[in-house]
């Protein structure tokens, strides 16, 4: 089997998780879960044949820091450390793999937005919502 499945990733405490099926250009998932699940569920669909790619936010990446305390700094850092964690896991699988940096305006879609654009009417929340704007339009 040819891999169609692409699948988002947003790191972090709560891990967003997307697919995207490239033969419909629908969305087939969007959630959120925890880290070892979210590696769990790339890992089967990996080993099935089916995953084409996937893509995660790296916090690593990111060139532009706000003025936020250091709580939010020490968010950061563990973020970072999710980041490194996937990089490994998705390096020791041989996943096709794309690390984007934040971006402004391509993460914390409204519920009502996020459905306008791509179609989804399944319950979602902001972390799913992250993962699936890394990669609603792939091919």
């Amino acid at each position: 089997m040819t891999g169609h499945i692409i699948i988002g990733i947003d790191p972090g405490v709560k891990t967003g998780f997307a697919e995207l099926d490239t033969q419909t250009c629908k969305l087939r998932d969007v959630q959120s879960m925890a880290i070892h699940l979210a590696m769990g569920a790339v890992e089967g669909t990996h080993r099935s044949g089916a995953l084409k790619m996937v893509v995660f936010e790296d916090a690593r990446l990111r060139t532009w820091f706000g003025s936020k305390g250091p709580e939010a700094r020490q968010g950061a850092g563990s973020i970072k450390r999710d980041c490194s964690i996937w990089a490994d896991f998705l390096a020791d699988l041989g996943c096709p793999t794309l690390a984007l940096k934040p971006q402004a305006g391509m993460t914390k879609w409204s519920a009502a937005a996020f459905a306008n654009m791509t179609g989804w009417v399944g319950k979602t929340n902001e972390h799913g919502r992250d993962a699936a704007c890394l990669i609603w339009g792939r091919k």
